[in-house]
């Protein structure tokens, strides 16, 4: 395991420094192994490692508690880069150049939107289609995302010559430094619009209304999002369009209960039934099929109906249906079933 060095070693200064010579110390040191400057292959590392003691001892907070705790304290250390995601945009803040302005100009996915759809048992089962309305930016269609009027096109940029680029100085706590930065003229593409698109204002694209219609596939549940690849806004700098993610919500059925791709049923018989045995007709997916049941059938048997329930998009793997009897006392007896309930009731004490 690797021991972090002291902050204070770090920065070659005592631990009762104040904040200038904090700041001076980091100065001098960022500039000698700042990698423009310093090809050693260690001087990345060094430059990180100034750039995290730095962050901690500027700052009067995390430096007490730094004094405090040391490494293990709260907020004390971590390499925080300055609210940005990586070493090349740390350079970018303190000394310009290109990594900000190749990320800005990196093509980027357009915006993608999220619907739900609430849809029946059948409906989830068969599959189904809905249609939603979503605003999306979209090329604009006169100009074709030039953003010129027609019979017209881009000029280059009078300020970075076509180049996208510009050069500029600035100050900044290492000194003076020149730099090279996207031109904010043509925002770095090395070009302008002089006769603007009347239909988009030069921008090449537009905001619209747009119905679109999801495919629901068969076998979907709910938690299942259905994705539309490309049906959401259009992307910037050659980026892909985003996408629409549609979230399954699937309403219970009056009967039947899912499990994966099975489906279950409960059908109630009677007395007779249970012990004599019976055919009936139970509905299923899309119809109606004929199951048995036994003699002397008990609460709780079950009968599968085999490739009868619920079957994948595609239809790769199909469900079950099963079919699970419960035998129901009656609640309320005519005068002859009671007689004859009294005979079965003397004959079944015998037994």
């Amino acid at each position: 395991m690797q021991v972090r060095r002291d902050y204070y070693e770090i920065l070659g200064v005592s631990r009762d420094a104040n904040g200038d010579e904090v700041k001076k110390a980091f100065r001098k040191l960022a500039f000698q192994y700042h990698p423009d400057r310093n090809k050693e292959p260690d001087a990345e590392e060094r430059f990180k490692e100034l750039n995290e003691a730095y962050q901690c001892l500027c700052d009067p907070e995390r430096r007490q508690n730094y004094d405090v705790y040391g490494h293990d304290g709260p907020s004390s250390g971590g390499f925080q880069d300055f609210g940005f995601g990586g070493i090349g945009e740390i350079f970018d803040t303190f000394f310009g150049g290109a990594f900000g302005d190749a990320a800005s100009r990196a093509p980027r996915q357009g915006e993608s939107f999220r619907m739900s759809a609430r849809i029946t048992f059948e409906e989830a089962a068969f599959g189904c289609t809905r249609e939603f309305t979503i605003r999306r930016s979209e090329l604009c269609t006169d100009c074709k995302g030039t953003g010129c009027a027609n019979g017209t096109s881009p000029s280059r940029c009078p300020d970075c010559k076509g180049n996208g680029r510009v050069r500029r100085v600035e100050q900044s706590i290492f000194g003076r430094f020149s730099h090279v930065v996207r031109c904010p003229r043509c925002g770095g593409s090395g070009s302008v619009v002089t006769n603007p698109c009347a239909t988009c204002n030069g921008s090449g694209e537009l905001n619209a209304s747009r119905k679109i219609e999801a495919k629901i596939p068969a076998g979907v549940d709910t938690g299942n999002v259905v994705t539309l690849r490309g049906q959401g806004s259009l992307g910037a700098n050659g980026g892909r369009p985003g996408d629409i993610m549609v979230a399954i919500a699937v309403e219970p059925h009056e009967h039947f209960e899912r499990e994966g791709l099975d489906i279950h049923d409960e059908v109630s018989i009677n007395f007779a039934q249970a012990a004599l045995g019976a055919e009936m007709e139970v509905p299923i997916l899309g119809g109606t099929a004929t199951v048995k049941a036994k003699s002397n059938t008990q609460t709780g048997e079950t009968v599968r109906l085999k490739g009868k329930g619920i079957s994948e998009a595609g239809g790769r793997r199909h469900g079950d249906h099963y079919v699970h009897f419960r035998v129901v006392t009656p609640t309320k007896l005519s005068r002859e079933q009671k007689k004859l309930f009294e005979e079965l009731a003397r004959t079944l004490s015998n037994e």
